[in-house]
């Protein structure tokens, strides 16, 4: 709970990113390294039942876990402690055996962000059905298309909104791919499995497959203590995603200005002091998530150099960096399904935005077409001139450059219409809504 944190409450991922979530994690390692051992005949079935059975977050004192790990520096010491207590004294022994406090602390990491990424899926795939939608509907929507915050050319809002889906799939992709990569932790003190070794294990490399077939995660091809890729790799694809759902955002909450108006949040927020307000909450948390992202993936892409075995900080500045960007991901992805799902489009006010500029926004087809009749320098100059005189007389370009006389024979209504001119866009859409 955070009151200056409004993106990330009753987020998908605050649910699985808690203290209780993180420590059920730690557990759910702990109970599955005994049964893996088990699962080789490394340790009794009774071990393994009995520490499974053991392993409930609600049976364990999170703040005292959280003053005794200061003594260690991590949370896992006093917890196999705890975890060997409640277990009956035969079976404490196979608590822990064989591992390192970053092989569970690791691969609890692992678990939370597995569980956590798969919520951000879900929530990713309701922003690009709701896109797909969009983009469909609007497929021939025409509307000022701006460049450098002015109009540029026409476009169309269905385009705008397949743009919008594509780098939705993008993040989904890259999610998906991190999320069936994301590895178990197991090496022991030093990353040889010497450990394990001692305790009876003829083939120790066949415990690691054994440990991720237990929590659904992969073996990996080395112990990776101070091989961060796949910490690396999450945040590369957090943080992409918070910035492909940031492009939506800041799109949505320019065009729903007073003065534009041609979306709209489905329910905007209010003010304090202005009623009127309706204000586009939803893409000011999301664009607010896409600006700290980068920061927090920095910090992640930071603990890469580790040093030794096992560094001493790089480390430990992992464990609540990952948790925040993967709280702060899905309360922009949560965000983003609202946003999309409610979203009004006004495609009366972008039809009468392309009028704005009196037919100008179509300039640089005229440039084109009158070249091919005039030549390049005479219709650069006659357009220059024309545009000059429409703005100055408030009058419509077409008007103007009927008065022309080298320009009687052309159907100059039709040149300056908006709506055709929005070049291949319809079937960019198509192509775009092919992709599933």
């Amino acid at each position: 709970m955070s009151l200056f944190d409004p993106g990330t409450e009753d987020a998908p991922t605050e649910r699985t990113t808690s203290e209780a979530a993180f420590l059920q994690a730690l557990l759910d390692a702990e109970a599955a390294l005994t049964r893996a051992q088990a699962s080789l005949g490394l340790a009794p079935a009774a071990a393994a039942d009995a520490v499974t059975a053991a392993a409930v977050a609600s049976s364990f004192d999170l703040r005292d876990l959280a003053r005794r790990a200061r003594t260690g520096g991590n949370p896992v010491i006093p917890l196999v402690a705890d975890l060997t207590a409640a277990v009956a004294p035969e079976h404490g022994p196979y608590v822990h055996r064989g591992a390192t406090s970053q092989d569970i602390l690791d691969t609890a990491l692992m678990l939370v962000a597995a569980r956590g990424l798969h919520e951000i899926l879900a929530e990713l795939d309701r922003t690009a059905e709701a896109l797909s939608r969009h983009a469909a509907a609007h497929r021939d929507t025409v509307m000022p298309g701006r460049t450098l915050t002015q109009h540029a050319v026409p476009t169309t809002f269905g385009l705008k909104a397949a743009g919008w889906r594509s780098l939705v799939l993008d993040a989904r992709d890259r999610v998906r791919r991190v999320r069936s990569e994301l590895p178990v932790q197991l090496g022991g003190a030093a990353g040889t499995l010497a450990a394990f070794e001692a305790y009876g294990a003829s083939a120790p490399l066949d415990l690691v497959p054994a440990y991720a077939d237990e929590l659904g995660l992969a073996a990996p091809l080395l112990p990776w203590h101070v091989l961060r890729t796949p910490v690396a790799d999450l945040a590369g694809a957090l943080a992409f995603t918070a910035g492909a759902l940031g492009k939506p955002a800041v799109d949505v909450a320019t065009l729903s200005r007073t003065e534009i108006g041609e979306l709209a949040e489905g329910s905007g927020g209010g003010s304090s002091a202005m009623p009127h307000k309706a204000n586009p909450v939803r893409s000011t948390l999301i664009t607010a998530a896409a600006h700290r992202a980068p920061a927090l993936a920095a910090t992640l892409y930071g603990s890469m150099p580790a040093q030794d075995e096992r560094p001493a900080g790089a480390w430990h500045a992992e464990w609540t960096t990952l948790r925040e960007l993967l709280r702060l991901t899905g309360g922009a992805a949560r965000d983003a399904a609202e946003l999309t799902t409610g979203l009004v489009v006004r495609a009366d006010v972008m039809r009468a935005h392309l009028d704005l500029t009196g037919g100008a926004i179509v300039s640089e087809r005229l440039s084109a077409e009158l070249a091919s009749l005039l030549g390049r320098g005479r219709a650069k100059e006659l357009l220059s001139d024309a545009t000059r005189r429409a703005a100055q007389e408030n009058r419509p370009l077409a008007d103007v450059l009927a008065e022309e006389p080298h320009l009687r024979t052309v159907d100059v209504a039709a040149l300056t219409d908006p709506e055709r001119y929005a070049g291949a866009a319809p079937e960019l859409v198509d192509r775009a809504l092919k992709r599933s």
